[in-house]
């Protein structure tokens, strides 16, 4: 159990690190990333809202307060990382790295969550 447990706060860590990085590059430099969001046609008014979204699904995967309300903050990481995984695909900029290693993260996180925590 206590491997499953370090598996678990390890990789919800690296999954931290990268959602908070993202959140950072967005509050630090919206028109940037809004213009970086247009060249791949997704639109550029999403970079607030992605970013409170992803600050709030940390803090309900960390918080732990209700099992649905983390269930939708892992389904929402889900899709943000998919389709930023194909955003840096179709850009070919080399970002798709941050995203497999978000998505790893992310499922270790996910399904070794169920068995460790309540």
């Amino acid at each position: 159990m206590k491997i499953k447990q370090i598996g678990f706060y390890l990789a919800t860590a690296v999954l931290t690190a990268i959602m908070i990085y993202s959140v950072q590059m967005y509050l630090r430099s919206p028109e940037a990333i809004a213009g970086y969001f247009e060249t791949v046609n997704y639109p550029g008014y999403l970079v607030y809202p992605l970013a409170i979204a992803k600050i709030l699904g940390l803090v309900a995967i960390w918080g732990n307060f209700s099992k649905s309300l983390k269930e939708w903050a892992y389904a929402g990481f889900f899709f943000d990382v998919t389709l930023a995984f194909t955003a840096h695909m179709v850009a070919k900029d080399g970002g798709e790295l941050f995203s497999i290693l978000a998505f790893i993260a992310l499922m270790i996180s996910y399904f070794l969550g169920k068995l460790v925590r309540p």
